[in-house]
């Protein structure tokens, strides 16, 4: 258990450093505009609101994420609504996706039952995700600065993930970024220009519930995403 913990992504140094490092730009944003009085009106004051809640949103899933890869008891799961974790993730993100100009859509219609899964856990991997993929967007190559936020059903189960009009969301371009993040400061450099930190820390929450952070396709977009099991029993009450 140990060496596992020693092992484990969210534990590494160079995460910790990417989210330093990730931390580094809003903040010096809120400090500038508070320096330079540029508060000019509620959308200044909406804006710099935004960026705080991210960067305490990124400490808050990385701690996450340090205590449940240190448990030594297996994690407390319950029977989770995906569709209702999707809902209150997207809550959390309209503020900063309005702020980078980005169109968050939610597509959780259909049927899809309970799974069983760490609700804080992958409510905040989505959310981390998210956030990251809202500061790039602006930066990649795409039609529309569109993003949704949507479960499917696949042949391996239920997924949950965030999808976009870009190619550069490939299976590829994640595993490249794994390899280099130990030795990186931009490891995911076809997704984002920053150090990627919020979707290291969310594939670091997945893989410490036992999950995986993977490519996906959905409707014809490209997204990252992760796939859940469905809660047979409760599906037959």
């Amino acid at each position: 258990m140990a060496q596992a913990q020693r092992d484990s992504p969210m534990v590494s140094q160079q995460l910790l450093l990417s989210v330093a490092e990730e931390l580094k730009l809003p903040l010096l944003q809120i400090a500038r505009r508070a320096e330079q009085g540029q508060l000019s009106g509620a959308a200044d004051l909406a804006t710099i609101q935004s960026t705080a809640d991210s960067a305490l949103r990124l400490l808050d899933s990385y701690a996450l994420g340090v205590r449940l890869s240190m448990e030594t008891q297996l994690l407390e799961v319950e029977p989770v609504s995906v569709s209702s974790v999707l809902y209150d993730a997207g809550q959390e993100l309209n503020s900063l996706a309005k702020s980078y100009g980005v169109d968050l859509e939610l597509s959780i219609s259909g049927r899809y039952g309970p799974v069983m899964a760490h609700r804080q856990g992958l409510q905040a991997a989505l959310v981390s995700l998210g956030s990251a993929l809202i500061e790039a967007l602006p930066a990649l190559e795409g039609p529309q600065l569109k993003l949704q936020l949507a479960t499917h059903r696949s042949r391996y189960g239920i997924v949950a993930g965030l999808y976009a009009d870009t190619k550069q969301l490939t299976a590829q371009a994640l595993q490249r970024g794994r390899v280099l993040q130990p030795n990186s400061r931009q490891p995911l450099l076809n997704i984002t220009h920053t150090s990627g930190a919020g979707i290291f820390v969310a594939d670091a929450l997945l893989n410490a519930m036992q999950l995986n952070l993977s490519a996906s396709r959905h409707q014809g977009l490209y997204g990252l995403g992760t796939v859940l099991q469905p809660n047979h029993q409760l599906q037959l009450v």
